[in-house]
């Protein structure tokens, strides 16, 4: 087969939802909601566009299921169908031309910015390195009657996403989020029910997926997005990854999407947490992840995803073809270049690549917040109509970040901003 036929190949899942291609849009943020937390009209436009550019299966922004626990400033927030038009706008435009697009679901734990939510909570009360204290600040400790609170808002999220006519879930469970914290003996260090063991700490994903499968049925699509280690001393390790897939396979997960790293270790933006060369037979294979979603292929039947890395038609046909994975991950490429599927099925290699973001600033280009940040305004332009700017400089995005931060600290906080 060419490679384009390969990508071309529809794949039916578990639960029988059918795929028309290989291509997988993996989540960006896209920080499109209005003051009020709700879905918008440039998110429509946004995900019209990816639906309209030929990808298989399309996964949102991370979406909030707690107001009171926002990632960053312009998260829609799923708490009840309040709002159930907006979301089932964004959902006809989003699975346009037998498109699938599924709602990630996510809580930030720790991992949100200081000022923006009256409190950050946690597994655990650990902090975060000390370069990065002045940017997050220590979490709380959860009780035992708020972590089965935050698993009921899952499972109740995910009803209300397929209400809305979206064609699933992926619960976020990567990248030092809320999920990846129960998961790390580095953030997790209770010893309870819910930490001290491996098994304890995942317990935590396996509840989420069970609620949510009560709520949604069986027909419905869950995926999960889970990171293949964290990089960080004393955090989750690829034998602990293993054996989170094996469990959630054994539950019944429909889509596994591999991923690594968190905001002190964003290994998913390219950044290595080692100052080893990359190995020359792993720069051809392209994908960050590729060897452990070997492994993964070995432990599990579950449908595999990885995204990260993948430059060419030929390196995305070749992970599929070697049987590691079932679809190829695709994210940053997308948000400069929103038709690029179309391209790819046609053989033909983008027309953007993705480079690295530097703004010659050492403390944040260590971490992944530029790689948000610069991404999150291409997909703004998207979403008002415009074309994306593959080339806009890195430095002069963060200081208009800078300046933005500094106008909203000097005025009253929109009331989105403020606690509730």
């Amino acid at each position: 087969m060419t490679p384009q036929a390969v990508l071309a190949q529809p794949f039916t899942l578990p639960n029988g939802q059918v795929i028309k291609n290989r291509l997988f849009k993996s989540a960006m943020s896209e920080a499109l909601s209005d003051r009020t937390c709700v879905a918008t009209p440039e998110l429509a436009r946004l995900y019209g566009a990816w639906a309209d550019g030929g990808i298989g299966l399309c996964v949102t922004g991370n979406v909030m299921i707690d107001k009171r626990a926002l990632g960053e400033p312009g998260n829609v927030v799923i708490e009840d169908d309040s709002h159930l038009p907006a979301l089932k706008a964004w959902a006809q435009a989003a699975t346009r031309n037998g498109t699938q697009c599924w709602v990630q679901l996510n809580h930030p734990g720790k991992q949100s910015p200081k000022g923006l939510n009256k409190e950050t909570v946690s597994p655990s009360a650990v902090p975060f390195r000390p370069e990065m204290k002045m940017m997050f600040a220590t979490p709380r400790e959860l009780t035992e009657a708020e972590i089965h609170g935050l698993i009921q808002r899952f499972a109740n999220a995910a009803a209300i996403v397929k209400k809305a006519g979206f064609t699933g879930v992926q619960i976020h469970g990567a990248h030092g989020y809320l999920v990846s914290q129960f998961l790390s003996p580095h953030h997790n260090r209770r010893n309870d029910a819910w930490g001290g063991t491996p098994e304890k700490r995942r317990r935590f994903v396996l509840e989420v997926y069970r609620a949510m499968r009560e709520q949604v049925g069986p027909d419905f699509a869950i995926g999960i997005k889970l990171n293949s280690a964290d990089f960080q001393r004393g955090g989750f390790t690829e034998e602990e990854s293993l054996d989170t897939i094996r469990a959630l396979a054994d539950a019944g997960i429909d889509l596994v999407e591999i991923s690594g790293g968190t905001y002190e270790a964003p290994a998913m933006t390219g950044v290595k947490a080692s100052k080893e060369p990359v190995k020359e037979s792993t720069r051809q294979r392209e994908a960050y992840f590729l060897a452990f979603a070997e492994k993964a292929r070995k432990a599990v039947k579950t449908p595999l995803v990885v995204t990260g890395g993948f430059r060419s038609v030929r390196g995305m046909a070749d992970a599929i073809s070697s049987g590691a994975v079932d679809f190829v991950g695709l994210a940053r490429a997308l948000a400069i270049e929103p038709d690029v599927p179309k391209r790819l099925l046609a053989g033909q290699e983008p027309r953007e690549q993705v480079r690295p973001l530097k703004t010659g600033i050492s403390f944040v280009d260590k971490t992944g917040l530029m790689e948000v940040s610069w991404y999150t305004g291409q997909l703004k332009r998207i979403g008002r109509g415009q074309a994306p700017k593959p080339r806009e400089s890195a430095l002069w995005v963060f200081v208009k970040i800078m300046a933005q931060q500094a106008g909203l600290g000097r005025k009253k906080a929109p009331k989105r901003l403020r606690a509730t």
